[in-house]
């Protein structure tokens, strides 16, 4: 059976954020009921995968969240996931260790034109 309902607030078109709902009373009336957007939930900002461990709501509710229940205990806790946090700390390791082996073989370059120098003096 169709029921021939009207809306109840001011927005008279079916628009993504006027979604209702058929709901029957007690007193067996047929009335609208207003949804509420569905949430996303909040994802990685480098891969764009859910994060895990954290609340899928809409952003306004956030808002009302304590800090606690916002992020996770962790470098980057609530905007990056685990692995693309993992991958960041490898590539600085990497690069730092990249940054080493660049000035130990400045300095053992450096020593070899040293020891070439001294030798062309004595002849």
């Amino acid at each position: 059976m169709a029921f021939r309902l009207t809306y109840r607030r001011h927005c008279r078109y079916n628009t993504k954020s006027n979604k209702q709902r058929v709901v029957k009373t007690p007193g067996g009336r047929a009335v609208f009921q207003t949804l509420k957007k569905k949430a996303k939930g909040p994802a990685c900002g480098d891969c764009g995968k859910r994060l895990i461990g954290l609340p899928c709501l809409r952003p306004v509710e956030y808002r009302r969240l304590k800090k606690r229940e916002k992020h996770v205990n962790r470098a980057y806790g609530g905007s990056r996931c685990a692995t693309c946090v993992r991958t960041r700390i490898v590539r600085a390791f990497l690069i730092e260790e990249q940054k080493c082996v660049k000035q130990v073989l400045m300095e053992k370059l450096s020593q070899a034109k040293e020891k070439d120098g001294k030798k062309g003096k004595k002849k």
